[in-house]
């Protein structure tokens, strides 16, 4: 089961999800080898996709040389990650509803007078603190 996982993040990492497999095994080996960080975190992965098998649900594709993950190879990494893709589409699509349907003004931006009041204010505190610090120092 990890290593099906592995595999899974693995082949999400590489451009259009295709690695052959000289690449793939060098990365297994090398993630394999890491350490007890690695190993928790696809145990808790796995977790969250009980009964996961890459090749008969799809989710991996063999092709000549290596190996490729699909969309749905994808969705499920995603959703095992606990940010399913589909669920973050929904929510912005509504958030950018709600802002077109807010009729709320917008608030007004600072005016260039408090900008340069605020500015000032806190140069004259800079140099308060710089002038309490050299005579600390003296």
């Amino acid at each position: 089961m990890n290593f099906q996982v592995t595999v899974l993040k693995i082949l999400a990492a590489y451009p259009d999800g295709f690695a052959v497999m000289e690449d793939l095994k060098r990365d297994v080996a090398i993630l394999a080898t890491s350490g007890r960080d690695w190993a928790d975190r696809t145990r808790r992965l796995a977790a969250n996709a009980p009964g996961l098998d890459i090749w008969s649900q799809g989710l991996v594709e063999r092709l000549s040389g290596g190996w490729k993950i699909t969309t749905k190879g994808r969705t499920v990494l995603d959703l095992m990650e606990g940010r399913p893709a589909a669920s973050k589409a929904i929510q912005v699509a509504a958030v950018e509803d709600s802002i077109a349907v807010s009729k709320s003004p917008i608030s007004t931006l600072r005016q260039p007078a408090d900008r340069a009041k605020r500015r000032r204010e806190r140069r004259e505190r800079r140099r308060e603190a710089r002038e309490r610090a050299r005579s600390n120092a003296s």
